[in-house]
């Protein structure tokens, strides 16, 4: 190899073109050895220089589309390789949603440096994910919009990567905007740093400008200056630390997160912390300190989107290894010899819970193929094993499993991913975790940003302080109205279908997680009236037109409905039960007109989120691969009755 490049410099005559030979061969020579054997086992490369980065920002900043940018411009592939956009997001939730759910590791050859980088999520329901990766990288990007500066995540994520001690570069996005306002943001960001405690070396931060959809970044606003991502490529090399891990010491690998290959198993994902990883026996540590023997079956290094085979991983390098069956998030594979584990990750502690269980509705196991008690238990287990900020414990009555995580969406994204699997379930309304601290009853707070138009601010300052939230600041900027509270997150539940209707679609709510305050006593939220299906049976647009005269439906004509299913909503705060299967009885006479000026009015179908938000404390959420239906928890009119009766 090094005698092809010293043939292939010594064509040029120049001093700086042998050296501009020399390089473009080396780049050359080395994709065309990761292609030719991407299914073999790679030799070590004598490429010593790795930068582990990480790219952080509040959502739908940009993440993903500069991490796009940074793949296709760099030396590990073509602008053919790569088409599309979002090219990380690979999973159907993720792309329908356009929203990161989970970290994604892809690595980039740049001259002679590879640079692993990891994508992150931007949502706070999230944020474990990002907690974990912060112990994989030695940098972070973060990724801020040039009009609207920093977000509540912006917020949280900045500040673990400043506790983690990580550099962090600045990068300015969305300058191609025509009302970004990149110097304002500047300032934003710099006081942000000042107000969570960053040391004097974090804040002198490097700051670039990029417009991440074009694929341009430069060390200046101005966009017509910008010609590709390079500048930003240049300033991670210069400003991020090459590892200074020890590769001669005993092993350490961090396991920061789990995956699963079709053909290898259980895959772990982790930084070698200390030593060399080479296929063979290990010691595999636990979050609980316990030691048992392992084997790595094989060692994968992270090379563009894949992951190429190799005979061993240095320390300073993440890499993924199969081979342990049973391996979770946080736990260490060490030296056989001299087993030390590694100091255990810390995941905020959930915040919210739901009640999972066995569908008991009259159509049950009617739709899915994965119904038993059984099946949801298996996989809430595999869940907890991916996901550290999940809680998995066993419910009050025989297959209910209360589940606690981050948030409303957390759960969501759950519920919607085993959907999709073939399971059928039923949910409960979600509930916030309250603790006891000092012998006082506490719960979780959250810091509330809006943004909705100004005609709709009184409507939402009206509402959000029925649910015990406080105004900390209120700005107005053109026909915007920028509204920060803070609020128990008890009082958030079932607002945010409410808030896109009082905004009609414009308004922008962010949260982010306070910690636990005092409990601050019952919240009085208007509570919702459902309308409820008197019988079973198929509903009729007889049935239906009389039915809405009451509130809004949430089926139309032709639906299987079974008595107690909820199918729409009541204009009142009480329950009313309606026949919607009543059909209308003919005969041989008819008046003029009769039935012209009738007609149905379109239903509201709910969506997964939707749905979970309405939710009552005596309703379900019936969840099957096919449909989505609200039922209360007693079927029958006389139980619901005698329920009432005894509280």
């Amino acid at each position: 190899m090094h005698e092809y490049i010293q043939r292939a410099a010594l064509k040029d005559r120049s001093l700086p073109e042998r050296h501009s030979r020399i390089d473009s061969c080396r780049r050359l020579m080395l994709m065309d050895l990761i292609k030719s054997l991407e299914y073999g086992i790679l030799p070590p490369l004598d490429m010593p220089n790795i930068r582990n980065v990480a790219i952080i920002a509040h959502v739908d900043h940009g993440k993903t589309t500069l991490a796009d940018a940074l793949l296709k411009q760099s030396d590990t592939f073509r602008d053919a390789d790569l088409e599309g956009t979002t090219i990380l997001d690979s999973n159907d939730l993720e792309r329908e949603r356009g929203i990161t759910i989970l970290s994604k590791n892809c690595a980039v050859v740049y001259g002679d440096t590879k640079i692993n980088i990891v994508d992150t999520p931007g949502h706070a329901d999230f944020g474990g994910e990002v907690e974990r990766i912060m112990n994989l990288v030695d940098g972070v990007l973060l990724l801020v919009d040039a009009k609207e500066g920093a977000m509540p995540q912006t917020r949280f994520v900045l500040k673990k990567a400043i506790e983690a001690g990580h550099r962090i570069i600045l990068v300015i996005n969305k300058v191609d905007k025509s009302d970004a306002r990149p110097d304002w943001v500047l300032n934003q960001i710099f006081d942000l740093f000042g107000e969570l405690g960053a040391s004097d070396a974090q804040t002198d931060f490097p700051v670039v400008y990029a417009c991440a959809k074009q694929g341009k970044a430069g060390m200046d606003e101005n966009l017509e200056n910008m010609v590709d991502i390079r500048p930003l490529f240049d300033t991670i090399l210069r400003e991020v630390a090459e590892p200074k891990n020890d590769p001669t010491g005993p092993l350490q690998v961090s396991v920061a997160n789990v995956s699963y290959d079709v053909y290898k198993g259980k895959m772990g994902i982790g930084r070698v912390v200390r030593g060399v990883l080479k296929p063979g026996n290990v010691a595999w540590i636990t979050r609980d300190g316990s030691v048992h023997s392992a084997k790595v079956t094989n060692v994968l290094s992270f090379s563009g989107l894949g992951k190429i085979e190799v005979a061993e991983a240095s320390a300073g390098d993440i890499v993924a290894f199969t081979g342990i069956s049973n391996l979770n998030i946080g736990e260490t594979i060490a030296d056989v010899n001299t087993p030390e584990a590694l100091p255990v990750i810390e995941i905020e502690q959930p915040t919210v819970k739901m009640t999972f269980g066995v569908n008991t509705s009259p159509f049950s196991g009617k739709e899915g193929t994965l119904t038993t008690s059984r099946n949801i238990q298996e996989r809430l287990e595999r869940e907890v094993q991916n996901d550290v900020a999940l809680l998995v414990e066993r419910g009050a009555g025989e297959g209910a499993f209360v589940v606690s995580g981050r948030g409303e969406l957390h759960l969501s994204i759950l519920i919607e991913r085993m959907r999709r699997e073939g399971y059928e379930l039923q949910v409960s309304r979600p509930q916030v975790i309250l603790r006891e601290e000092d012998g006082v009853k506490t719960e979780p707070f959250e810091e509330v940003t809006i943004e909705c138009p100004e005609n709709a601010s009184g409507s939402v300052i009206e509402k959000m302080g029925k649910r015990k939230a406080e105004m900390k600041d209120m700005k107005v900027e053109g026909d915007n109205v920028f509204l920060t509270f803070e609020i128990p997150t008890r009082g958030l539940i079932g607002y945010r279908s409410e808030f896109m209707k009082d905004t009609k679609g414009r308004g922008i709510l962010n949260t982010l997680l306070l910690g636990y305050r005092p409990h601050i006593g019952e919240i009085d939220s208007a509570p919702h009236g459902s309308i409820i299906a008197f019988e079973a049976g198929v509903s009729t647009g007889y049935g239906l037109m009389a039915a809405q005269e009451r509130g809004q439906m949430f089926i139309g004509p032709a639906v299987r409905v079974y008595e107690g299913m909820v199918v729409g909503q009541n204009s009142r705060a009480v329950d009313l039960e309606v026949n919607v299967c009543r059909e209308k009885k003919l005969s041989n006479m008819r008046s003029k007109g009769e039935g012209v000026s009738e007609g149905l009015e379109t239903a509201r179908v709910l969506s997964l989120e939707e749905a979970v938000e309405y939710l009552g404390d005596d309703e379900f959420l019936e969840v099957t691969p096919l449909s989505l239906r609200i039922r209360k928890a007693f079927l029958k009119s006389h139980e619901r009755k005698r329920t009432l009766s005894e509280n």
